[in-house]
């Protein structure tokens, strides 16, 4: 089983947590790097929730299976 896997399974049933926590690292990366990265930031809170289920997912980000 996968380190991937393992978070998946770990994560399941708490998916808006999950969401919240990226979007707070997302943020702390943002402000440590005072925005000069937030494209590469919002990129990977995208791929991290489309992966581990956040609250974006609805009609732009179907959940992945």
């Amino acid at each position: 089983m996968s380190v991937m896997d393992k978070l998946k399974q770990m994560l399941k049933g708490h998916e808006d947590q999950a969401g919240k926590g990226i979007d707070k690292g997302g943020d702390f990366v943002d402000d440590k790097t005072q925005g000069k990265y937030s494209g590469q930031v919002d990129t990977a809170q995208d791929q991290l929730k489309d992966r581990f289920g956040g609250q974006d997912q609805g009609r732009d980000n179907p959940p992945r299976p």
